[in-house]
């Protein structure tokens, strides 16, 4: 049975609404901002259109169930039937967009703050461009060694971190809901997984003292974790990270 255009167009429409809304927010758990989804389905339909009407053969199919109903006689029931439930379905979301909205406005925040090129760390100068985790060598090298040093990565975490990131390292410790704002979730694909190594080095090792001043002022708990551990302390920490999470570093060959 051949699907009238119009009804393609509806169901492709409805197809690519539902791959957003599941890929986004349920696969990726990076839901799409509405203003954003907006957007983006307004070119989904001018696209919809510019596709379905290529020809006058293609356009009067599209167009016919549309001038049927209109015009023949015989549908005047489901016609007043369309004539007064689009216009309630307009009204209500034009009314839903419209309501006020009492909450507090959301505070932007930079997730991931541009670092400097090069930074004081340890009393040593580092270049974060080309600087690498010394300990990550030996997940190829010396595999055995590898997971000692993850294993003593996650003591120090323990120690230190799980109490504002959790145990499961989702931002959910038992310090977190008193933080504003609450800490980063590490399983989340929107944080460590894409970052490089030696910029995490550089937020623990400086904490929210470290952050630019170009972006300030910033909102960060962070303590200044280069007065509390060893360079060598922070890199298992962060072969933990990405170890426990399941998340790859990225690399400068990625960029």
């Amino acid at each position: 049975m051949k699907i009238p255009r119009l009804l393609q167009v509806v169901l492709i429409f409805v197809g690519i609404y539902v791959a957003f809304k599941v890929v986004f927010g349920f696969v990726l758990g990076q839901p799409i901002p509405s203003s954003l989804l907006t957007m983006y389905m307004f070119f989904v339909v001018a696209g919809l259109f510019m596709v379905f009407t290529f020809t006058d053969e293609s356009t009067r199919e599209l167009v016919a169930p549309i001038k049927a109903l209109v015009e023949d006689p015989a549908r005047k029931p489901v016609r007043n039937v369309v004539f007064i439930v689009v216009p309630l379905l307009a009204g209500a979301y034009a009314f839903n967009v419209m309501l006020p909205d009492f909450d507090a406005p959301l505070e932007l925040r930079s997730i991931h703050p541009a670092p400097p090129s090069t930074v004081k760390i340890y009393d040593q100068r580092y270049d974060l461009s080309t600087l690498e985790n010394p300990l990550r060598k030996f997940q190829k090298d010396d595999p055995q060694k590898f997971r000692l040093l993850v294993a003593e990565g996650a003591e120090v975490y323990i120690r230190n971190c799980h109490y504002c990131h959790g145990d499961k390292l989702d931002g959910n410790g038992p310090y977190a809901q008193g933080l504003n704002p609450i800490p980063l979730n590490f399983q989340d694909i929107g944080t460590i997984a894409q970052l490089q190594e030696s910029f995490l080095f550089w937020r623990i090792a400086t904490g929210g003292p470290g952050l630019p001043d170009e972006g300030a002022p910033w909102l960060s708990a962070m303590p200044v974790w280069e007065n509390f551990l060893s360079e060598d302390e922070i890199w298992k920490v962060i072969l933990f990270l990405y170890d426990y999470t399941g998340h790859r570093p990225r690399t400068w060959e990625q960029e």
